[in-house]
């Protein structure tokens, strides 16, 4: 059997008394307005972030783009050559 899927988004009247149902015997009806305080919030903050995000890309896309600085190479050490080069004594007796 092939179902439609665009028909599954959509839930009818009795699917939803169910459900509540089901959710008021699970939860009870002390725990369904905090349940539902809760996801209002996590819904609010999803959507400020969300927005931020936007904002923030916006931003960025409009702004100048920042032109690299070049980093200063240090100058090599100079080094003597005598104690390089010297030629090794013998010691002392």
């Amino acid at each position: 059997m092939i179902m439609n899927t665009a028909s599954l988004a959509f839930i009818g009247m009795w699917e939803a008394i169910l459900i509540m149902a089901v959710l008021l015997i699970f939860f009870g009806a002390k725990k369904l307005p905090e349940m539902a305080k809760g996801l209002g919030q996590g819904i609010r903050e999803f959507k400020k972030a969300s927005n931020e995000i936007t904002n923030d890309l916006t931003r960025a896309i409009d702004e100048d783009p920042v032109k690299p600085v070049a980093k200063a190479v240090p100058a090599p050490e100079h080094t003597t050559p005598a104690a390089s080069s010297a030629t090794p004594t013998e010691p002392k007796h």
